[in-house]
């Protein structure tokens, strides 16, 4: 019987409330009560979590592991190990393979190879559309019963309307959430940064604010017609979040997520023509990114993800204009968020932090995950909150190493990953302090 003992960490289970120095016990893979380590003489697995942060594993809810079909920018099993290295023990991966997942095969094909070698929990998608032309809806039920735990054209936006309303009707029918990329293309054009001033200045095509924010216009309509939730995926504008805040207030089922690199960076940063800094929707303006934090601390933004997208780098070193959209960022969205939302901005606590990356998305999604509650997975994130350190791409564990954050130095990361009472990744001891260790 395998059996791990925590000790001493602040236990930060906003799942139950739940905010104290303690014990957690692990026992064959699930949580279990404390009463229950008396049982036990030998063989306990110990950790020392003085001073550091005791978890629910993390979940990501936006991922693209590129498999099957892209393997040589990320595998399920290289993007799974990014995503232990960055403390999460589960992540929910996009449909745009090849073949895309709008099919109960491809979706069975993702489930059985995650089993067979993925490190944490992998949860797949599939599509709203067949084969992404947003013309005629995936077989949504049959989606859903094979394993699917949402919807979505990620990468790509239904623009008829009532195509979309069917498919929130469809979703509301077999009780998944639909998830939005929000893109108007006849707005967008053939937009690559966002329209403003570096836009012109650069003599780049412009993606105006407004792309996204009629999309969100539209997805809180349908939602309040339908009755059923829309997650607006990797929200960039200031004037996503004030839609969004002001449906929420009056209690329609519309949620946004946030991107690291979307209150990180400003467009100021695509000067010097960096393909690393191309993503969609683009990076906007200091103006945005001041919403977007207020819209995180007042409650209005709901879920932290990465929309990790990995390229190799010979797609990314081309033309700007001709790059592909994207940056991977498994392995160091916590880091940022923990140094830019809790050090320098002080938006929120480490409470809240931990809820948006672990209750919002298991409520969203309906997962039983994101809990350290008695009989629940063994699933944890230890996390040391105040740990400097510098990102390294050399050391990803991903495939890919397009990311604009090389060489930034964070304050706050994972040390731990432990899925199903394992420890599937640990941060070397030369690169923190010694109090974590595991002992017979």
């Amino acid at each position: 019987m395998k059996t791990m003992l925590i000790r001493n960490g602040r236990i930060v289970d906003p799942a139950n409330d739940r905010d104290e120095v303690a014990d957690l016990l692990i026992i064959d893979g699930k949580i279990a009560s404390l009463s229950e380590f008396r049982k036990f003489n030998s063989g306990v697995e110990e950790i020392d979590a003085t001073d550091l942060i005791v978890a629910p594993g993390l979940i990501d809810i936006h991922v693209h592991l590129r498999e099957p079909g892209f393997g040589w920018k990320e595998t399920i099993e290289s993007g799974a190990r990014a995503a232990a290295a960055g403390g999460f023990t589960t992540v929910v991966c996009m449909p745009n393979t090849e073949p895309v997942a709008d099919n109960p095969a491809t979706i069975t094909w993702i489930k059985n190879r995650a089993a067979e070698i993925a490190c944490v929990n992998i949860l797949p998608t599939g599509t709203i559309s067949k084969n992404l032309r947003r013309e005629e809806l995936a077989p949504i039920g049959s989606l859903m019963q094979t394993g699917a735990v949402a919807i979505t054209d990620d990468g790509h936006c239904v623009q008829n309307h009532e195509l979309m309303r069917r498919a929130v009707e469809y979703a509301r029918m077999v009780g998944i959430p639909v998830l939005d990329h929000c893109q108007d293309y006849d707005l967008v054009g053939n937009g690559v940064v966002n329209e403003g001033y570096w836009s012109t200045l650069l003599g780049l095509p412009g993606w105006p604010a407004a792309g996204e924010e009629a999309m969100v216009m539209r997805n809180v309509l349908l939602a309040e017609l339908c009755d059923h939730p829309i997650h607006c995926q990797h929200i960039s504008s200031a004037g996503s979040v004030r839609l969004i805040r002001e449906a929420r207030a009056r209690g329609v089922k519309i949620t946004g997520e946030v991107c690291p690199h979307h209150i990180a960076l400003t467009d100021d940063a695509i000067q010097n023509f960096e393909t690393n800094f191309k993503m969609n929707p683009p990076l906007r303006s200091k103006g945005d990114v001041d919403a977007i934090i207020q819209g995180i601390a007042d409650g209005t933004l709901t879920i932290l993800a990465s929309d990790h997208a990995p390229h190799a780098q010979f797609e990314k070193e081309v033309e700007f204009d001709a790059a592909p959209f994207g940056i991977v960022g498994l392995e160091t969205e916590l880091g940022l968020f923990l140094d830019l939302l809790m050090h320098k901005k002080r938006a929120i606590t480490i409470n809240r932090l931990v809820e948006m990356y672990t209750v919002e998305p298991a409520k969203l999604l309906k997962i039983e995950a994101g809990t350290l509650s008695p009989g629940g997975r063994g699933d944890v994130t230890i996390i040391d909150a105040n740990l400097d350190w510098t990102v390294n791409t050399r050391e990803f564990e991903s495939l890919s190493r397009n990311t604009p954050f090389g060489g930034w130095k964070l304050r706050g990361r994972a040390v731990r990953t432990i899925v199903n009472g394992e420890t599937v990744w640990e941060l070397s001891q030369t690169k923190r302090p010694s109090k974590v260790v595991a002992t017979a």
